[in-house]
């Protein structure tokens, strides 16, 4: 079933466990998350980057997606990660998007606050949850600059004057992580995902996590963190499946093969990190 994000993470901070969420490419990404999260019984966020957007559109991930959800019992939501403006968000909600996120963390403090507000007025009226970002998740997301050189960390007293002023529903926080492929072994800053925790209301979300230790980011659940996003560990993984079948079959012809090879590396890596983030039998 589709659902919004709201409840699902309110469950996640009342009971203590994250909910995943997975960003999907295409059909086959979408099949294999869900496959995990039917297996596991745990609710489950699919989400799109702008990126991924602009190859097929709004309305094909949203009709994917929404079938999906329809032959499930657990729930899903879809998600609009990284929303990289008002028009962005907005064309997300008229679509038909269960929960987007604004990203506004790379403008100056004052106009993050102006543009997340925007969209999460609209949000409020259309009863969609809408997720911002306070302070830099370092590396490259998406088709954006790569974010080097600034402090990473999210100040615990901005968060709560952001949250006050423009009313989202959950804040990604940065806390040491990073987007893309780590070099090093990537440490999350407990303290300050606990500081917020201690000051806010809302759920908190961890961005950058495919590669940070399971033991780290448990801890981070532990210390509040509700929703926990994952991306290229997947592109990773689909990739790996796929072009092992094609190198043991170089004579194939038919996608849908190594794409199957594919979709059971995704399900596996998925399979695993709810069972980190303690959601299985959450649904």
């Amino acid at each position: 079933m589709l659902v919004t994000t709201k409840e699902m993470l309110l469950d996640a901070k009342k009971n203590h466990y994250g909910v995943g969420a997975f960003n999907v490419e295409n059909l086959e990404f979408v099949m294999a998350v869900l496959k995990a999260a039917e297996e596991t019984k745990s609710p489950v966020i699919m989400q799109t980057t702008p990126g991924t957007i602009k190859a097929a559109g709004l309305d094909y991930f949203y009709g994917m997606v929404k079938a999906a959800a329809e032959r499930t019992e657990v729930p899903v939501a879809l998600h609009l990660d990284h929303g990289d403006g008002y028009n962005r968000c907005m064309q997300a909600l008229r679509t038909g998007y269960t929960s987007v996120m604004i990203d506004g963390s790379h403008e100056l403090f004052e106009d993050n606050i102006a543009l997340t507000k925007l969209v999460a007025d609209a949000g409020a009226a259309m009863g969609v949850p809408v997720e911002a970002e306070l302070g830099k998740v370092g590396g490259k997301e998406d088709d954006g600059p790569a974010v080097e050189g600034e402090n990473p960390y999210t100040d615990p007293d901005e968060a709560v004057e952001f949250v006050e002023r423009t009313g989202c529903t959950s804040l990604a926080i940065g806390v040491g992580t990073a987007h893309g492929v780590y070099v090093g072994t990537p440490h999350i800053q407990q303290d300050v995902v606990k500081a917020i925790a201690s000051k806010l209301d809302i759920p908190l979300v961890l961005h950058g996590t495919s590669g940070v230790p399971d033991e780290q980011v448990a801890e981070a659940i532990k210390n509040g963190i509700c929703k926990v996003n994952y991306a290229t560990e997947l592109r990773q993984a689909f990739t790996k499946g796929f072009m092992r079948y094609m190198s043991e079959n170089p004579e194939c012809f038919d996608p849908k093969k190594p794409g199957r090879e594919g979709m059971a590396e995704i399900t596996d890596i998925v399979k695993i990190r709810m069972e980190n983030l303690g959601s299985v039998g959450r649904a």
